[in-house]
């Protein structure tokens, strides 16, 4: 891993993950092993609990994809980026945030701190 570009693009992807086998690799491969994903809804510790938590979103909203929104806005062993979540294909999305990913000096990421900026009203 050596730049944030690509990063954010193995990131996304691992969220995009469904198979759950598939998923617990791309989050081994992706995070350090005590790595930590927070936003304001869930606080998860460790790859175990990271893959947990893509999965629980997965359930909550099938069918959606996560999208990058924009460039990734990096320096130093940190970066930020735009994201979306919504039905495949769909020209606007209902969940929209950010999320600043710092990485470890292995390159993988060490903390993740989520945003959400938009949220659909129930």
């Amino acid at each position: 891993m050596t730049d944030f570009d690509t990063l954010a693009h193995r990131y996304i992807a691992a969220w995009n993950e469904t198979d759950a086998d598939a998923r617990s690799a791309a989050v081994a491969a992706l995070y350090a092993e005590d790595a930590r994903y927070t936003d304001p809804m869930v606080d998860a510790e460790g790859r175990e609990a990271i893959a947990a938590t893509i999965g629980a979103v997965q359930q909550q909203f099938p069918g959606f994809v996560f999208r990058l929104a924009g460039p990734v806005d990096a320096h130093h062993d940190q970066a930020r980026f735009s994201w979306e979540l919504g039905p495949a294909g769909a020209p606007e999305a209902p969940i929209v945030g950010f999320d600043v990913a710092v990485r470890d000096a292995d390159g993988r990421l060490r903390s993740v701190l989520g945003f959400l900026d938009r949220v659909p009203t129930a």
